[in-house]
């Protein structure tokens, strides 16, 4: 059985305020064209197809959409509900959208309920587990203690027990939304630390043939059972250097991995992260091909240069994110705040402090006059018996 392992679509999200909205249609497009030219038996969506739990209009439409493209060719979809889903919105009009062979999975009560779908060589058992927050399916569960190693375990339980009850040699798939320890993280995935340990073993999915998972961003191989296919767009700028993909997984008669396939995503725009003084990045050459991508500035300048994105958008049109991190002499980290500002005016730590945050640059002779007018008019008020 040959199936198409998706995740994290994050429909409706943007990109530093820059809608992604036509960037999602066209890693649809990619993934329906997969889905014919390939021949996929079947789709499977890890989680998090919207980017929140109340997702705006256009986004809903685009997922209606791209559920009537993919029941027309008549492909089998399996999709669970990931953390940043609501899992009660999703799962509106399962039961009917399954007809279809769009198979919705939200319900943590029903992990250990397969859909299953057969091929030449038997069944195939495609178990969803959504995302399980421990704090709200543990009792549902019936997990043994908090935390998602305890809550996803017993899921797991479940998923075993009904494979136990199955002709033999029927083969099975688990889809699942949860941090796997070992999969590297990105700055866009939202922290899921809350109700306990926030990772679980691969251990905890012993006993299956297929393992797709969803959360982490970043495509990853954590076994040859157990993967992540990744968001198919960067969410992030830590994510500069993903290879946006799917999993083309081939499922063989026996259960093993005969085959896996990274297909790529459409790319709409590459990141660049630069650093360096804001002078350098306007006039290095070497940055040429950044000048069509999305850029992220880390400007190193001692002092705060004058308008520095309009002058980096000059060069870099795209440029959408702004960081400063200044060299700065080395201070002594002995020294605290009470014992530098020790026998000092106020008018010295005032210009102290203005020295400090422009990188050792005092003020000049007019900023002096202001500051020492303005402490004056301070100390006035502060006199005045009204």
């Amino acid at each position: 059985m040959r199936i198409l392992h998706t995740s994290d679509w994050h429909l409706g999200r943007s990109f530093h305020r820059v809608s992604l909205l036509a960037a999602q249609r066209e890693f649809l497009d990619r993934l329906v064209a997969t889905v014919r030219e390939r021949e996929v038996d079947a789709v499977l969506v890890a989680g998090d197809v919207y980017d929140r739990a109340v997702p705006p209009l256009a986004a809903v439409e685009l997922f209606d959409d791209a559920l009537h493209r993919l029941a027309g060719l008549g492909v089998p979809t399996v999709m669970i509900s990931g953390n940043h889903d609501s899992p009660r919105r999703l799962g509106v009009g399962a039961g009917l959208i399954e007809r279809a062979g769009i198979h919705l999975r939200t319900d943590p009560a029903g992990c250990g309920t397969p859909v299953v779908l057969a091929d030449r060589h038997g069944d195939v058992a495609f178990y969803g587990l959504p995302y399980l927050e421990p704090g709200l399916v543990r009792e549902t569960l019936g997990a043994s203690a908090g935390g998602h190693p305890a809550v996803l375990g017993a899921a797991m339980d479940r998923v075993r027990a009904d494979l136990a009850t199955r002709p033999p040699g029927t083969r099975s798939v688990v889809l699942a939304h949860a941090f796997v320890t070992g999969g590297a993280v990105s700055d866009s995935e939202r922290d899921i630390t809350v109700g306990g340990v926030a990772s679980v073993p691969a251990e905890v999915f012993d006993g299956v043939d297929y393992v797709a998972l969803g959360h982490l961003h970043g495509c990853q191989t954590l076994t040859e059972r157990v993967r992540y296919s990744g968001s198919p767009l960067a969410y992030s700028f830590s994510e500069a250097t993903h290879r946006k993909s799917m999993w083309l997984v081939e499922l063989a008669a026996d259960g093993a991995i005969g085959a896996a396939e990274r297909v790529d995503c459409p790319v709409p725009r590459p990141l660049a992260r630069l650093r360096g003084r804001l002078e350098d990045l306007l006039a290095d050459p070497d940055l040429a091909r950044h000048e069509t991508a999305w850029v992220e500035a880390t400007l190193t300048d001692p002092a705060r240069p004058y308008e520095p994105m309009a002058r980096l958008a000059e060069r870099f049109p795209h440029v959408l994110s702004l960081v400063f991190d200044p060299e700065r002499p080395p201070e002594d980290p002995l020294a605290s705040y009470a014992q530098r500002l020790r026998g000092r005016t106020d008018r010295e730590i005032a210009e102290d402090f203005v020295a400090h945050v422009r990188g050792g640059r005092g003020p000049d002779a007019r900023e002096s006059v202001l500051l020492g007018d303005a402490l004056e008019a301070v100390r006035v008020e502060g006199e005045d018996p009204r």
